[in-house]
């Protein structure tokens, strides 16, 4: 998998932990470099982890899949980016009221900004590209893009967080086009 389209990928699906970095930041419950950089790192761990497991999971059924795996990539590209630009429209006036770098706050979190990065692997299984070039790209990414995140939610409003999610479920939908585009012969 070219670099290029993997970073495209690594940033689509940093966009919601981006985005609830920016709100964790804006509250003010983090305070001090350590929790920043814990919240940061297990949203990239997690980021790392799941399309570990998807994939896995992918290559599993592939053998019952192979004649319409590209549709399913294009699917569940789709499914993510659409969940992604959905949840970003919604109004969410709510705050964080303690501090999401701890406890299961922080796992529960870590998990639902990276259920997308599952789908992702499972896609990836079913193209047939390895994973784990992909995974370091996509955890770092998102480790990096969530501590700036943190540190823009601190100076700015969550309205980042949401342009941010939707460019981001723009480029998934873009991908999973080119995926049909190629597999039909046209690239």
């Amino acid at each position: 998998m070219p670099f290029l389209e993997t970073l495209i990928i690594a940033l689509g699906l940093a966009a919601d932990a981006f985005a609830v970095s920016i709100s964790a930041g804006s509250t003010g419950v983090l305070r001090g470099p350590r929790s920043k950089l814990r919240l940061s790192f297990h949203f990239g761990l997690f980021q790392f982890l799941m399309p570990i497991i998807g994939w896995f999971a992918g290559l599993s059924i592939e053998q019952y899949v192979q004649s319409f795996d590209h549709w399913i990539a294009f699917g569940l590209l789709s499914w993510v980016a659409v969940h992604m630009i959905r949840s970003s429209r919604a109004e969410d006036d709510r705050t964080l009221q303690q501090d999401p770098s701890r406890g299961m706050m922080l796992v529960a979190l870590s998990v639902a900004t990276s259920l997308d990065a599952l789908a992702i692997g499972l896609s990836l299984a079913l193209l047939q590209v390895s994973i784990w070039y992909p995974s370091v790209i996509i955890g770092v990414v998102t480790g990096t893009t969530s501590f700036i995140g943190i540190l823009l939610g601190q100076r700015f409003s969550r309205t980042l967080g949401r342009k941010a999610a939707i460019v981001g479920g723009i480029l998934l939908i873009l991908i999973g086009f080119r995926i049909i585009i190629s597999h039909l012969g046209f690239l």
